[in-house]
């Protein structure tokens, strides 16, 4: 998790993430670093190990509380770095960031895909796909931040079995990435299908997940709204598994959404209301998960 010192509205970002709003808030930065902190915290106090890495004043990136974009670990040592949409956010990929994950866990291989970036094809990590890791399944909606050759690309060389669909709001705007509106979980999965216009798709994309044997658990277009789909199953250090994610999304839940996740594993979450306003992202976002 990147500790930030310079966070604010990304007005390049806002072109296509229409869960950003802009908003006066006072002290931006400080609110958000106290919604860090609190949100580092609360993982930490249930023995989750959280890796947290300062930001740097310059260059300065706003969005760079989301390392998940633009960074990602594997099995095996593997780490991919990944090619970003906005410029500014093309920054983040800061040789510290990259160094304190080296320090902790061992690297043994690294594809960097950021060269694309000069074809414009663009692939944000994963905030653009949602991975089924024990059933090797990427599922990604297609968008500017998307590019489906390089998609297909990233499942070739890691393994994935790729199921492309396409995604849009209430109002038919392309969601801009696919982890505001599905969370994978080990037995389960929280999924927006409304948000998958195209019937066909749908199907195929609700099929896919009965045949892992995961159970669906259906939000709806004003949940995805209020990041219910940005969520992140963890484990700690002792083994026990755990879904976070916002306390806005937390409240948004009904009590059966809530029941039936509890069957699984605890939850956990945080208050992040100025991260999601200004940042469009949400808890899911803020983490990138460490694997060797």
């Amino acid at each position: 998790m990147i500790q930030p010192c310079s966070f604010g509205f990304n007005e390049e970002t806002a072109v296509d993430n229409h869960f950003q709003q802009q908003a006066l808030i006072d002290d931006t930065q400080g609110s958000a670093l106290s919604e860090f902190n609190l949100f580092v915290k609360t993982l930490r106090d249930h023995h989750i190990n959280v890796l947290v890495v300062e930001d740097t004043p310059s260059p300065r990136t706003p969005d760079s509380i989301f390392p998940n974009n633009w960074i990602s670990t594997h099995e095996h040592g593997v780490m991919v770095l990944y090619p970003m949409h906005a410029v500014n956010r093309r920054h983040e990929r800061k040789k510290s960031v990259i160094d304190a994950v080296k320090d902790a866990i061992p690297i043994r291989e690294i594809i960097d895909l950021t060269h694309y970036e000069a074809e414009g094809k663009i692939l944000e990590g994963t905030g653009s796909m949602v991975l089924d890791r024990v059933n090797r399944i990427a599922y990604a909606c297609i968008s500017q931040r998307t590019d489906r050759e390089l998609f297909n690309l990233f499942c070739h060389k890691l393994e994935y079995e790729p199921m492309l669909f396409h995604a849009a709001d209430r109002k038919g705007r392309e969601i801009y990435h696919t982890n505001v509106m599905m969370c994978m979980a080990d037995r389960y999965v929280v999924v927006c299908l409304d948000a998958i216009p195209d019937e066909q798709e749908r199907q195929l994309v609700y099929q896919r997940f009965l045949a892992t044997g995961k159970e669906v658990i259906i939000i709806s277009l004003s949940q995805m709204e209020h990041f219910c789909g940005n969520m992140l199953q963890v484990e700690n250090a002792t083994g026990e598994k755990y879904l976070v994610m916002s306390t806005q999304a937390y409240r948004d839940l009904h009590i059966q959404q809530r029941t039936a996740l509890l069957q699984f594993n605890p939850i956990l979450h945080s208050e992040l209301g100025t991260i999601e306003t200004l940042g469009g992202g949400s808890a899911r976002c803020m983490m990138a998960e460490l694997f060797s």
